[in-house]
């Protein structure tokens, strides 16, 4: 009540951007009008000036009077005027230059991920071996993803695709088990999954997490929180599948049957390390916009 303080309405940075272009395209806008009155005045002042007052009457060029030729370069020069506030302006301004860097920030990054990818494949390291963690291991490692055919599996921390199938699958499988995941992924959720204990890994300190998910620092020590779980599901991102497969047992992978554009992937799968032990068809239809492929890999 008395002596309360009123509080201040708070513009966010986005509105406050919003509210200056505005300012300032209302000012390029009064300055065009004040340009075009001034130009209807001086060209009637030029045409009184040479017909009344006979003030250059007898200059002409190329047959005409002289002032026709000053109205048609200050026409000019209104036209550009025009051109620059409604054209360059809008084109040339300080968003537009932010969005076509943002689009060429994104095209590199996609570049760099294919050519990862390209370099993984045609330059494979060597054979991949499952280390031995210090803590003891009782579970059923499994990593679960979908994965297109180039490996892609997100792009701005999202989904390339919506499958309800997969979807239905992840969620049988997972359903009642531990889910091991990075910061990123944890962060995609709306909210918690029901039915599962959330594993996070991150590095941040200080980094919150609700009531009930479990927050670790590296792999090792998520896999020790899971290890009560005779099957954690290791669900992404891309970094923590990296980390994960040497230690995993088996791998549950959606293949969707087409190459995408993405910023994140999937590790490539070692026939020489893997088997596959299940795999069953799933084609394009009304309510998938892909044909895809359930797959069970077991290590060998």
């Amino acid at each position: 009540m008395f002596g309360k303080k009123k509080e201040t309405p708070q513009i966010d940075k986005d509105q406050l951007e919003l509210i200056e272009t505005a300012q300032k395209r209302i000012k390029q806008k009064k300055r065009l009008y004040a340009h075009f009155v001034v130009f209807l005045i001086g060209a009637v002042f030029l045409i009184v000036a040479n017909l009344v007052l006979n003030i250059g009457k007898d200059v002409t060029f190329f047959g005409i009077n002289w002032f026709v030729f000053a109205i048609l370069a200050w026409l000019f020069l209104f036209i550009y005027h025009v051109f620059n506030v409604f054209v360059t302006s809008k084109l040339l301004s300080k968003k537009w230059e932010e969005d076509q860097l943002n689009k060429l920030v994104e095209k590199q990054k996609t570049r760099i991920a294919q050519l990862q990818q390209q370099v993984d494949k045609e330059y494979p390291l060597a054979t991949e071996k499952k280390r031995p963690l210090t803590t003891s291991k009782k579970s059923e490692i499994t990593l679960i993803v979908a994965a297109g055919e180039n490996d892609a599996i997100g792009k701005d921390n999202q989904l390339i695709w919506h499958l309800s199938d997969d979807l239905k699958r992840f969620k049988e499988l997972t359903n009642g088990h531990h889910i091991i995941m990075g910061r990123k992924t944890f962060e995609s959720f709306p909210k918690p999954l029901p039915n599962r204990t959330h594993i996070v890994i991150s590095r941040q300190d200080n980094y919150q997490v609700p009531s009930g998910v479990i927050l670790v620092n590296n792999l090792e020590d998520a896999f020790d929180a899971a290890k009560a779980d005779k099957q954690p599901f290791v669900i992404g991102g891309g970094e923590i599948y990296k980390q994960a497969m040497p230690y995993a047992d088996k791998i549950e992978l959606t293949r969707v049957h087409e190459d995408f554009e993405a910023d994140t992937f999937f590790p490539k799968i070692d026939s020489t390390i893997w088997k596959e032990s299940q795999n069953r068809y799933h084609a394009k239809d009304e309510k998938h916009t892909h044909a895809f492929s359930f797959i069970t890999y077991e290590r060998l």
